[in-house]
């Protein structure tokens, strides 16, 4: 929110306290959110880090968290990225551009690119390509998803 940055702190936490009685949801105004965030079913029990970074055109279902361990840097989802309903993205993880976390995976380990994890901990289930694009480009918000995957490597 614009407000931290210009000193207002009151209005921020009067609408962080609504949020979280309304939607049981916790985002802090200082999170570093980028163009085309999507929070699926009104972000309902999501728990997001206020230093963590989110990338453009990310969506993040029910459910999750994205969080810090005490005294290290918190978790940054890339540009393009899925969060599945129950996931737990945790610790200094990158979540790399253009992946899918699926459901109630924990991830403690960075994601490379185009990859599809899942399990606990999150491990390497698939990947995504130009030749299984149409099974997975319902995950992902950005409109130039397949132009992405035509320009990878």
């Amino acid at each position: 929110m614009a407000f931290y940055t210009k000193k207002i702190k009151i209005l921020p936490g009067i609408i962080k306290r609504l949020i979280r009685i309304i939607y049981s949801c916790e985002i802090s105004g200082q999170t570093k959110i980028g163009k085309g965030f999507i929070l699926m079913h009104k972000g309902i029990g999501v728990v997001i880090n206020k230093d963590s970074k989110i990338g453009d055109y990310v969506t993040i279902a029910q459910g999750c968290t994205i969080g810090g361990k005490s005294g290290e840097n918190p978790p940054q989802l890339l540009n393009n990225v899925f969060i599945g309903p129950g996931a737990k993205v945790l610790g200094n993880v990158k979540v790399g551009p253009n992946s899918i976390v699926g459901s109630n995976a924990v991830v403690v380990k960075d994601v490379p690119p185009f990859t599809i994890v899942g399990g606990i901990p999150a491990k390497k289930i698939g990947e995504i390509n130009c030749e299984n694009y149409e099974q997975y480009k319902d995950y992902f918000s950005n409109p130039n998803i397949k132009e992405i995957l035509l320009n990878q490597k």
